[in-house]
């Protein structure tokens, strides 16, 4: 059975597996709700990996972007931003059409062929590989190239200071007008790690509301890839809560 992904319909929220949960955890379009049950349809690549854009500058040394000037700059991934301050040579057609290929992916709802099982676990250990080289590249090079985030919202900015774009909608309307605060970026920001919940194999086949407070979570990579046969690295074990107890029967 191959592992699939489900996003909720009114909030951000994912599960991996071939059933949502039945965890009333939904807070809806304007988190004007709560405690409410999830309505699930199927994911895609970008409910997995999100996406975390960024304006795209030549070098590091630019003047600043300013207000009028935010749509002379292409938006591309953050984490390829950054390996282009770093002086990594990114092809153009990488770089400028990351964008579009995420939306032919989202887009793109045929069924693939059939898997081996063998096959399967070997793309998913790769793929696990492959996101914890990513996490552990970003991270090193966060400590040399400033990288900036706004606290209030999920904008990030590669480069020494960050732009002069008003685009934060949390203070849209008031004296803010839209302008960002910024702190240093982390790790996080760049490659989200979009955390679901785990489904341990004494937990019941369906994770209900009531055991919630027992249920492990993991990173919708690392989900998605041990379900399909990836060893899983220790250091998430404890937030998977590995040996933890199974909720109550009844």
């Amino acid at each position: 059975m191959r592992a699939s992904p489900d996003c909720s319909r009114f909030c951000h929220e994912v599960h991996i597996g071939t059933t949502g949960h039945q965890m009333k955890t939904c807070y809806g379009f304007k988190r004007m709700i709560k405690d409410r049950p999830h309505e699930w349809e199927p994911g895609n690549l970008n409910d997995i990996l999100v996406p975390v854009q960024a304006f795209h500058q030549k070098n590091m040394f630019e003047h600043e972007i300013k207000h009028d000037q935010r749509f002379d700059f292409t938006r591309v991934p953050a984490v390829l931003e950054l390996c282009h301050h770093a002086g990594a040579d990114i092809p153009d057609e990488i770089l400028y059409r990351s964008g579009q290929m995420s939306t032919t992916l989202k887009t793109n709802n045929q069924q693939s062929a059939p898997i081996l099982p063998d096959e399967l676990r070997y793309i998913g250990q790769k793929t696990l590989d492959a996101w914890e080289n990513l996490r552990l590249g970003a991270t090193k090079l966060l400590l040399v190239y400033p990288s900036k985030v706004c606290k209030h919202c999920s904008e990030v900015h590669i480069g020494q200071s960050g732009h002069k774009a008003r685009m934060c909608g949390v203070f849209k309307f008031e004296g803010w007008k839209g302008m960002h605060k910024w702190n240093k970026a982390g790790v996080d920001d760049l490659v989200p790690q979009n955390i679901v919940w785990h489904r341990r194999p004494h937990d019941p086949p369906v994770l209900v509301d009531g055991g919630r407070d027992y249920y492990g979570h993991a990173p919708a990579v690392v989900e998605l890839c041990m379900q399909v046969g990836a060893i899983v690295p220790p250091k998430y074990h404890c937030m998977m809560k590995t040996h933890g107890l199974a909720p109550p029967v009844g």
